[in-house]
């Protein structure tokens, strides 16, 4: 279950860095709020998922799925650039996930 936790708080640290975007600097309401509200839910999920997995595993793949998410999100709905080099960094990331979690008992 404490996985199943750290995956959702991964999600939700990828919506709030979109809606960081979409805040455009906490200027509007409703982008705001929704921002505010997944952060506190990203950082509840990961106390929780704390518990019982060790924190340096916890918070790198919680802010692993956050960084990739965030970079995918950001080429689909910010145009952002796609090149071979920044691609394969993602898949670095995402290789470093699996390890930290085949790693962990």
């Amino acid at each position: 279950m404490a996985w199943l936790t750290l995956f959702v708080a991964g999600l939700f640290e990828i919506v709030w860095a979109v809606g960081l975007k979409y805040s455009h600097g906490f200027t509007r309401f409703w982008p705001s709020l929704g921002t505010i509200v997944a952060m506190a839910l990203s950082v509840v999920l990961l106390s929780l998922a704390m518990r019982s997995l060790p924190m340096g595993t916890a918070y790198a793949i919680w802010v692993g799925i956050g960084a990739v998410g965030t970079v995918i999100m950001g080429i689909f709905l910010f145009n952002e650039p796609t090149s071979l080099v920044r691609l394969f960094s993602v898949a670095l990331i995402i290789v470093g996930i699996i390890g930290l979690k085949l790693a962990t008992p």
